[in-house]
């Protein structure tokens, strides 16, 4: 029976905080990004991961996080030139709406300030400290946490994943993004299904088979001109493979990638043809928690930890 996986990195602004010229157009677009993927889930009746930024599901906070071990002026862009604009900051509102949805999202971290995991800077105690503040606050939502999303895909410290009760996270993408994937999947036939996998630490890596926003500017406007979204036609060739062959396909996305109206028709006919798939074959819909059941179900899991942390 073949799945499909659909997970999301929501962050809001504390995707760009680190960075010096934030691109403005995804910042003021992630409120509108989130509701409208959350309206579209729901009327395509489909779950997914949802990888939640920690700090986005506070009320407020003065910026100081003076116990958090981050670098230096890590959270310089809060407390300046952010300060005034708690819409990028916190999302109680908007995590509500994902929990509240008919439809049995999973709630995932995506850290609790967005840290990138694979940085050199980024040293055991941080890695440590960011999930478990992330886990304080969901337990404070009466939330638990199995599935984490490495901010920008950027791997590290799994051990502290195990350690913290991970149980699955999004490995990297044997794909290509972009020209290069579209050329490698439509010109050289390349499948873009995925294998999940228990890696050494018993967490279940369940690799991305593509970003659905991967071919952006004016490449995909003279696509769309003479041809179709390419993303588009590269979900339907990933949806009905994992369909015929009983594979897994993984798609993910940022709320914020819906900056304009025609990301929502991209992602409008994505779920419209993953919907008839659904309708006509076995294919079916998961979460990371529910492929890591799959792989290993909760007594796998916990064996396997217990190997991985002795």
């Amino acid at each position: 029976m073949g799945s499909v996986v659909i997970s999301l990195d929501a962050e809001l602004g504390w995707g760009f905080h680190d960075l010096a010229e934030p691109p403005s157009d995804r910042v003021d677009a992630g409120r509108r990004g989130w509701s409208v993927m959350v309206e579209l889930l729901e009327e395509f009746d489909v779950p997914a991961t949802w990888a939640v930024v920690g700090h986005l599901m506070l009320d407020s906070c003065d910026g100081s996080h003076t116990d958090h071990p981050a670098p230096d002026g890590w959270f310089e862009h809060e407390r300046t030139d952010w300060a005034d604009r708690e819409e990028l900051r916190f999302g109680p509102d908007l995590v509500s709406d994902v929990l509240e949805s008919d439809v049995d999202h999973e709630f995932a971290s995506h850290s609790f300030s967005h840290v990138l995991f694979g940085r050199p800077e980024t040293d055991r105690e941080l890695a440590v400290a960011e999930l478990e503040r992330s886990r304080e606050i969901a337990a404070d939502w009466n939330q638990s946490v199995d599935s984490f999303i490495y901010p920008r895909n950027d791997i590290g410290h799994r051990d502290v994943l195990a350690e913290q009760g991970i149980r699955a996270y999004r490995g990297k993408s044997p794909t290509r993004d972009g020209v290069r994937g579209v050329f490698d999947s439509t010109i050289r036939d390349q499948s873009m299904l995925v294998e999940p996998a228990v890696d050494e630490h018993g967490l279940v890596n369940v690799p991305a088979s593509m970003f659905l926003f991967g071919f952006e500017g004016p490449a995909r406007t003279v696509a769309e001109s003479i041809w179709e979204d390419p993303m588009v036609a590269l979900a339907r060739r990933g949806i009905d493979e994992a369909a015929r062959t009983d594979g897994l396909f993984h798609m993910w996305l940022h709320p914020n990638n819906l900056t304009h109206e025609r990301d929502d028709k991209r992602m409008r006919a994505i779920l419209s043809h993953l919907e008839r798939r659904r309708s006509a074959t076995d294919l079916t819909v998961e979460t990371l928690a529910d492929v890591a059941d799959r792989i290993v179900g909760p007594a796998g899991f916990e064996e396997q930890a217990t190997v991985s942390w002795n």
